[in-house]
Parts: structure tokens; sequence; C-alpha cells
């Protein structure tokens, strides 16, 4: 029988071999799921020996992180803003930069209090319309997919974050679902389709576990950014903003109805999203 120790080493070494990123924190994620235990009880536990059904589970798990599919989908969780998410392959994985969004709506909606309508356009997991709705206890979000399965999967996280009553679903592409809604939104969020065709062969492994369609517009990354600009000033109040995530094709300079009012970097400089103002 192998330590946490040695079975950590272990791993790490397999994971590190196989290109993972982060192969020790990769390791360690899934000890702590196939024993179900936090951080801290690893920690202590580093000398003890595992039972033997920890041991495969664990074992089977490195198998599949071997062949760079997510963490996420192996062990069906993952946080955003500081909440557990579930997620599966049919949705993607949430990541850091998206919520960059999350910050772009505080900023600009400050008062966290006062009732607010947002949208979640193509929602996923939920975890933008979840998290609006956590952190705007007065909002009511609607969100929506073209995927069936996507919004049962964020009907759940809705439930499990308690903000099912705050947060409707619809099903249906871009803002079809939304015709017969209310189409006054102080905002309309959106992680779409912006990896180019071309620049989609050049990605990281893991993003071929994840569902293309939820990845690339199959053009130049633009299509869907584009639609949204369109489309956005029709469902908005008339000082409403749409906030979009993008990466490498840019943002749409703007429209008629839409100007680009603000363009969103991380803390290294990165183009991560924009902000457009309805006027």
């Amino acid at each position: 029988m192998m330590t946490t120790r040695q079975l950590l080493a272990d791993a790490t070494g397999k994971l590190e071999d196989a290109g993972c990123g982060t192969p020790r924190i990769d390791a360690e994620v899934l000890l702590m799921h196939a024993w179900d235990i936090d951080k801290a009880r690893l920690v202590i536990r580093m000398d003890d020996q595992p039972n033997s059904e920890v041991i495969h589970t664990f074992q089977t798990m490195v198998q599949r992180r071997q062949k760079r599919e997510p963490v996420a989908y192996i062990t069906g969780e993952k946080e955003f803003w500081s909440r557990g998410f579930h997620v599966s392959p049919e949705v993607l994985v949430p990541r850091p930069e998206t919520e960059h969004l999350i910050e772009a709506v505080l900023e600009k909606y400050p008062d966290q209090g006062v009732p607010c309508r947002f949208c979640d356009i193509g929602t996923g997991s939920g975890c933008i319309a979840v998290t609006l709705a956590c952190e705007y206890p007065q909002a009511e979000v609607i969100a929506t997919d073209i995927s069936d399965t996507a919004l049962s999967i964020a009907q759940g996280n809705a439930k499990r974050h308690g903000v099912e009553d705050r947060v409707s679903f619809h099903h249906g592409d871009l803002f079809e679902p939304l015709i017969n809604t209310d189409k006054a939104f102080d905002a309309i969020v959106c992680n779409p389709p912006y990896v180019a065709r071309d620049e989609y062969s050049q990605l990281e492994p893991e993003l071929n576990f994840e569902p293309r369609t939820a990845l690339t517009d199959e053009a130049d990354g633009l299509r869907y950014l584009g639609q949204l600009i369109e489309l956005a000033p029709a469902y908005l109040k008339p000082d409403g903003r749409l906030i979009v995530e993008t990466g490498l094709c840019g943002l749409p300079e703007g429209s008629s109805a839409m100007q680009l009012e603000q363009k969103i970097f991380d803390l290294a400089g990165i183009l991560r999203g924009g902000i457009y103002f309805s006027h």
C-alpha cells in the first residue's frame, strides 16, 4: 500500500509527463475528490495509507487526466466566483477569465441592493446567471441556452445556491427565447463562442473535451459578437449595457445603436471582454 505522499508524487510525475500545466495541483484535487477530504485533511494525512478503494478511484481519475480530460469533468465540479458549480462535458468549464464579466457588472451597477434585471445569453453551467443572482439579492435573472442539457445543469446550480426563484431558464438560440418576455434589461451578459475556426486547432488538448459549438463560431470569432451588438438594443433599457467576453478575435467597434464604452483587460493587460452602451 502506498502512502498519500507516495500516491501524489507518482501521480504528479505521470501528469507532468502528460503535459498537464499544474500536475501537483491536479493530483491533489483528484485525490481529495476520491477520498472525500479537504486540503487541510490531505496535508495531515500525508503519511497515511488510503484504502484500496480510494487508491483505485484516484488512479482511474489520474488515467483520465493523463489523456488531458479537464479536472472539472473528472470531478464534476468547478469553482467560480468562490462558489462550486456542477459541470459536465455538455457545458464549458467555468474559467477565471469569465469572472471579469462579473467584475464589470459590479463596477457598472454598484448598488447591489436595488431591484434590477439581468440576462445571461448562452448560460451553459449557469455560472454567470447564478452568480449575478447571488450578488444581487433583489435581481431577476433570465438565462438562455440552445442546449436542453445545459439548461438542466444550470437549473441544478441555481437550486444549489438557493436562487432558483429568481433565475428563469429559457431554451433557444441567442435572443429567440426572449421574444415573449419583458425585454427591459439593465444588462445583458454573454460569454459567446469567440474562438476563430483557424485558431481552434491550436488550442490546448483539454478543450477537445468541451462542447465545440460553445467555443468556436466556425468563422473569424466575431460572428456571434456582431449579432449580440446588433440585436441587444431591442432588449435593453435605454441606458442598458451589453457585457461580453472575447479572446484573440478582439471586439467589434459597435453599431449605430450600441457603442463600445470600455474594453476589459486582465491584470496582465490581455483583452478579455468589452462593455457596450445602448444609446
